[in-house]
């Protein structure tokens, strides 16, 4: 649920972030975080399913981290987030402890690349926001713990047409998926898995 707390730090983070992007700072340095619609989208897709498992692949400082826990622990899911940054990941830890979410949040620090390989647990909604290039290697390795039913968001499809555009278009082409490409913010590409 949308709390004060939540309230409180997803303020500060949307604070933050627009200081850093006023400020210049290259984007590696950056929070790198959704917009405000784009992450109520995603608290309206993780507060609509009971017990909804939830893997973030990019959780940076836990902005997003916040939008879909806060939806989850509505009907009693969870969110695994993934990042690799150290500095993101103690930022990430401490907003989550901030907006009181820890019982419904975990992170894996590492390369989501490493880190999914080795995954076994199923999700029901994945939500990808890292790097551009790795798009394509990262949904092949979520694709497989996603049964029929199950989401992928990818974010940046828009903004980053150029490096996402083939990743948008081999959605939309594959028979095992229903895709379309959601002009919210930057662009989202949501996909559902069918077989």
């Amino acid at each position: 649920m949308l709390d004060e707390k939540v309230f409180e730090v997803l303020s500060r983070l949307e604070a933050e972030n627009d200081a850093e992007r006023a400020a210049g700072l290259p984007a590696a340095q950056r929070s790198r975080q959704v917009e405000t619609t784009t992450g109520r989208f995603l608290f309206a897709l993780a507060a609509s399913q009971a017990g909804i498992e939830v893997l973030e692949i990019g959780g940076s400082r836990g902005y997003s981290t916040i939008w879909l826990a806060a939806g989850a622990r509505m009907l009693g899911g969870r969110v695994t987030s993934l990042e690799k940054d150290p500095l993101k990941c103690s930022a990430w830890r401490s907003n989550i402890a901030a907006a009181e979410l820890e019982e419904w949040a975990e992170l894996v620090e590492g390369d989501a690349l490493e880190t999914l390989d080795s995954a076994a647990d199923v999700f029901d909604l994945v939500f990808l926001d890292a790097e551009k290039d790795d798009y394509e290697t990262l949904f092949g390795l979520a694709r497989p713990l996603l049964e029929p039913g199950g989401l992928v968001v990818a974010d940046n499809v828009l903004s980053h047409v150029e490096t996402l555009g083939a990743y948008s278009v081999a959605r939309q082409a594959d028979p095992t998926l229903a895709s379309v490409t959601v002009p919210l913010d930057r662009g989202l590409e949501v996909s559902v898995v069918l077989a």
